[in-house]
């Protein structure tokens, strides 16, 4: 009789385990862990509430229209694609000035940001040292390099593009005289304004370009005086790469069309497609734009840490092979089909490695003495 007992306890435990087991594998199932179950996308919903990425602007501010913009952009984008929102999962800090960065930076470490990106080089001191002093968090900056094995550097062939941009303007201008305005001149941008003008004098080596440097990235007031005596001396197109200071060099082409309609004036953007800065009423003076996917790269380093792949150590190139460095196309009545064909030859050109471009001043000197 007591076998008999036993027997019929253990069979209902063994009946119950089974279900408590078949109830566990169920829940495996469902949340896309187990081995071939599941898609990539429900792994990372579930991994992005573990994983949070903040973000640190330079002096510009999120709202440039331009470099930070694009950044927060793609930033958002994520946390979208995550189903998180901003202060939860997701954030930035804006700077002001020079200051502001570091502090900026700690906050996000003590509000338990796993990853923060620093937008700018402007930003490479404050990443290396808040990097060293929190070595399990993630770091990005972008635009330079930080040797660090918590850091991806993010870096563009800015010079690429502002070659395209270049062929544009020397094919769109009556007057043979351009413009290039630079935020602070360092390294970076000196790539931007290499670049441009190399493309500009390989379609005609004798055409002028005027070059002047803000020496920031946020006043836009300069900006708008550095162009206004730009198109005063006959430039009729203007390269800025000057982040919110850009929104002065549109702010004068608008002015300067406002009053004479029938003036050929343009401005190209940076960085994002800036053809609504240059709407003026039934016209646009944003001739084009060299797009810079930071936006993309912003996504990309954010997903790759969220999957537990962050590419610390590693510097990472975006350029006009990968998408990652283009030229928008947007004004379709300024950017003609002649220009959009002969800046597509070159770009041809440049990814078959058929020309190299220039990055530096010594080097678009040999280029010129090369024409």
């Amino acid at each position: 009789m007591k076998n008999r007992k036993f027997i019929l306890l253990f069979a209902l435990l063994l009946s119950l385990g089974l279900i408590l087991a078949a109830c566990g594998g169920g829940d495996e199932k469902s949340s896309g862990n187990s081995e071939g179950e599941g898609s990539s996308e429900g792994s990372s919903e579930e991994g992005s509430a573990d994983y949070t990425v903040g973000m640190v602007t330079d002096e510009g501010g999120v709202d440039d229209k331009s470099f930070n913009q694009s950044a927060w952009e793609g930033l958002q984008a994520w946390g979208e694609e995550h189903d998180l929102s901003k202060a939860d999962g997701f954030d930035y800090a804006q700077s002001e000035d020079e200051s502001d960065y570091l502090p900026n930076m700690t906050r996000l470490v003590r509000n338990d940001y796993d990853l923060v990106f620093g937008i700018g080089f402007l930003l490479e001191d404050a990443i290396a040292e808040i990097a060293e002093q929190n070595p399990e968090k993630d770091f990005a900056i972008v635009d330079t390099v930080v040797d660090a094995p918590n850091v991806a550097s993010i870096t563009f062939a800015e010079h690429e593009g502002s070659f395209l941009t270049g062929v544009a303007a020397a094919m769109k201008t009556n007057t043979d005289k351009l413009g290039f305005i630079g935020g602070v001149d360092s390294a970076l941008i000196n790539k931007f304004e290499a670049g441009f003008v190399a493309g500009a004098k390989s379609v005609n080596p004798d055409i002028e370009v005027d070059i002047q440097y803000v020496g920031n990235f946020s006043s836009a007031a300069d900006g708008k005086l550095i162009a206004t005596r730009m198109y005063n001396d006959g430039a009729d197109v203007i390269y800025h790469s000057a982040g919110a200071a850009g929104n002065g060099v549109f702010a004068q082409a608008k002015d300067l069309k406002q009053k004479d309609p029938d003036r050929e004036i343009y401005v190209i953007g940076v960085d994002r497609d800036q053809y609504e800065e240059g709407a003026i009423g039934d016209h646009n003076v944003t001739l084009t734009s060299m797009v810079k996917r930071v936006d993309t790269s912003v996504i990309e380093v954010s997903n790759q840490g969220l999957n537990g792949e962050f590419p610390g150590g590693e510097v990472l190139v975006f350029g006009l092979e990968d998408e990652g460095i283009g030229i928008a196309e947007t004004n379709e009545e300024a950017y003609t089909e002649e220009i959009a064909t002969a800046v597509n030859e070159w770009k041809e050109k440049i990814i078959n490695g058929d020309v190299e471009i220039p990055k530096t001043h010594d080097e678009l000197k040999a280029f010129e003495e090369a024409l």
